[in-house]
């Protein structure tokens, strides 16, 4: 099934693996999905730069097809702005049941510049990030070294952004989609519009190709985004309960089990907008006044690591987009492969609805 995007990236099928970062996106996922076919992506936000480079080398040590790495782009902040004492105290009551103590210095974030050196150095071959867009020095930097482009978008707005900065992708990423939203023009309750109704606008507002992304997993959600005018897909929960992904045994359980009402948008975990499953955490931190990303991810970051350390799921983070009953734990091959036979059951190669007349 050749489009836009599969040319753009040098890939088979127009499904790309969406790059969770926090441990789901291994280097055998990404793999799996590019050997499929399709274009793996690894979540690297959260990465130092040299646990990138060591991924990227185990990736290509399993595949020599493309495969993309996804940061974050860089956003201002400032923690003396709040009291650590006060968010210590939103946080008391958990850290005691689960046993640990406060902890001491934070680290924030990686170095964006220091992990895009190692995306450069390595010449991967796709590069996407969420948040906003890169300054020009550095997509000037990923343009020369021959790297393919692919920004986030939750409005028209920002779609026409990404394509003015002149990166060569972007995803329209609905209401639906699991994680983090990536909406950076303005307040996120303005970029939660619905996949169906963003797509089209998008693709009648930007020549690029574009990604459709949020409640899509499987071939009757590529078959519908080709329709709406997307050049393929971007899946991300799809991929979660595979064997090949990193995320924790119980996150896994959770989604297999959960419904399309379970899911929730909150800023609790991170101090940005996120959806993903309710639970003990996102209920009884509603209405807390939490600080921005990074501050409140950094303060959570002990709570969450020993919640799955313990198989508390009550108390992590479950990023999870609105359909996950249809999650299967079957390998990621095959979610690709299932998801491109039956996108070609119902429309013809070229993309058009069969028995539309077209």
């Amino acid at each position: 099934m050749e489009t836009r995007i599969t040319r753009l990236l040098g890939i088979e099928h127009p499904v790309v693996q969406a790059g969770m970062a926090g441990g789901p996106t291994t280097p055998r996922l990404v793999a799996a999905v590019s050997e499929a076919g399709g274009l793996g992506t690894l979540g690297a936000a959260y990465m130092t730069p040299a646990a990138i480079r060591m991924a990227v080398e185990e990736i290509r040590a399993l595949t020599q097809k493309p495969f993309a790495v996804n940061l974050f782009v860089p956003e201002p902040f400032d923690p003396s702005a709040y009291d650590p004492e006060e968010i210590g105290a939103s946080l008391a009551a958990y850290r005691e049941e689960l046993g640990i103590e406060t902890p001491g210095e934070l680290s924030y974030v990686q170095s964006f510049e220091d992990q895009l050196a190692v995306v450069l150095e390595e010449r991967v071959p796709v590069f996407s990030f969420t948040f906003g867009v890169p300054e020009k020095e550095h997509l000037d930097a990923l343009r020369e070294a021959g790297i393919a482009t692919a920004g986030t978008a939750t409005t028209v707005r920002e779609a026409v952004a990404v394509e003015a900065a002149g990166v060569d992708a972007v995803t329209a990423q609905g209401a639906e989609a699991g994680g983090h939203r990536g909406t950076f023009l303005g307040p996120h309750e303005g970029g939660l519009v619905g996949t169906m109704a963003l797509v089209p606008q998008v693709v009648d507002s930007v020549g690029i190709p574009v990604l459709a992304a949020g409640g899509i997993m499987d071939g009757r959600g590529l078959a519908a985004s080709l329709a709406l005018g997307a050049d393929g897909v971007q899946m991300g929960t799809a991929f979660l309960a595979c064997p090949e992904s990193g995320a924790h045994e119980g996150y896994k359980r959770a989604v297999l089990g959960a419904t399309e009402e379970e899911t929730t948008v909150t800023r609790a975990f991170s101090g940005k907008a996120a959806r993903g499953l309710k639970n003990r955490f996102t209920e009884e931190m509603e209405g807390v006044d939490v600080p921005e990303y990074p501050v409140q991810n950094a303060h959570t970051r002990d709570v969450r690591a020993a919640a799955a350390k313990a198989d508390r799921t009550e108390f992590m983070s479950l990023w999870s987009g609105q359909a996950p009953r249809l999650a299967r734990p079957v390998p990621a091959a095959e979610v690709v492969e299932k998801t491109v036979a039956l996108a070609s059951e119902i429309v013809t190669w070229d993309g058009k609805e069969k028995g539309s007349g077209a």
